[in-house]
């Protein structure tokens, strides 16, 4: 806290006279904003990106993970209604939107 109240300080462009600087009070605004989008934006929407790509790697005989916990292989794909057929078990099928799966096991 006495951190950012001595950058505060120390920004201010206007002397001890002055109403305090616009300066001073938005740079640590703007310091804080940098730091969000660097630590927590920025990460989210790369993560995000992977997983959208491993979403549209996804072909028949790969094994998934569900976001339900079902683990199955891919026994058929139906493109335009962005649906994939998973093996769960010997004579199970079930289909599942493309967006549900939340990983690929190797």
């Amino acid at each position: 806290m006495n951190t950012l109240l001595t950058v505060s300080m120390f920004l201010q462009l206007e002397g001890p006279q002055g109403g305090g600087g616009m300066l001073g009070f938005l740079m640590p605004m703007i310091l804080i904003f940098a730091i969000m989008y660097f630590l927590i934006f920025r990460p989210q929407a790369k993560k995000q990106k992977q997983h959208q790509a491993m979403i549209n790697a996804i072909a028949k005989g790969d094994k998934v993970v569900t976001s339900g916990g079902i683990h199955g292989t891919v026994a058929g794909i139906k493109d335009k209604e962005n649906i994939l057929v998973v093996k769960i078990a010997e004579n199970v099928k079930i289909e599942l939107s493309r967006a549900s799966v939340s990983r690929k096991v190797e």
